[in-house]
């Protein structure tokens, strides 16, 4: 055997898992959007049931001006993140956990930090094959764990809500920029100068007169495109010297 036939061995070996992991990942996205299309339009239409159910059913329906117009004023504030979440959490969740984020729920306040929690304990980096899968686990894990928390509190809630000190209820909308503050650290942490920016641009903007749905447009916008500049920059310096 030669060497040009050696060669060819270990190129073809070198290459066959690379070319099988594809294709394995290939067919776990397959079955993912399989199975998410089909949750998530079973959720919808469960949700729809009720209320349809109410308005042409038992005929409490209350007029499609009053819908139209709450609809209205809700999707003003909030349409912009029915584009802008989806975006913003892909390149963490994956597809198989973008699938099961949407259809649990949470996705700010559990989901993200349950998957950056879990690609940052086996040192997986987001939008990694590697990532995908520590990030649906994570995911999958932090769901059934709320789920089995979650459902006893909610058969015994008021009784909980009567219960809970006053001086305790001046913490709960602390909770959620709690979290952001620990996931913003989390990530800083690899690299502080984007932390830094992405804090520096969002004082900045939330003391603005901006409406807030352009608030957080624009703080990604902004700090996407700054922290993409700064790369550019070293690159370049790096390339000068």
């Amino acid at each position: 055997m030669n060497a040009e036939q050696v060669s060819n061995i270990d190129t073809e070996n070198t290459k066959q898992p690379t070319n099988t992991s594809t294709l394995t990942m290939d067919a776990y996205h397959i079955k993912a959007h399989f199975w998410g299309r089909l949750t998530i339009w079973a959720v919808i239409a469960l949700t729809l049931f009720l209320p349809l159910y109410l308005s042409f059913g038992l005929g409490y329906h209350p007029g499609w001006t009053v819908i139209l117009n709450a609809l209205a004023a809700y999707a003003g504030v909030i349409a912009v993140v029915w584009v802008l979440e989806p975006v913003m959490y892909f390149p963490i969740l994956g597809v198989s956990g973008t699938y099961i984020s949407f259809l649990t729920g949470n996705i700010g306040n559990m989901c993200l930090p349950s998957a950056a929690a879990a690609q940052h304990a086996v040192g997986a980096e987001p939008g990694t094959k590697k990532g995908e899968l520590t990030a649906t686990l994570g995911i999958g894990a932090a769901s059934l764990v709320n789920k089995v928390i979650l459902i006893p509190i909610i058969l015994a809630g008021s009784f909980v809500i009567s219960n809970i000190p006053e001086h305790l209820e001046g913490i709960f909308p602390l909770i959620l920029p709690a979290i952001f503050g620990a996931v913003l650290a989390q990530f800083a942490i690899k690299k502080p100068i984007y932390g830094v920016i992405a804090l520096i641009i969002g004082l900045t903007i939330n003391l603005t007169a901006l409406p807030i749905y352009l608030k957080s447009l624009s703080c990604i916008v902004l700090t996407v495109f700054i922290c993409l500049q700064l790369e550019k920059y070293k690159e370049k310096k790096q390339t000068q010297q």
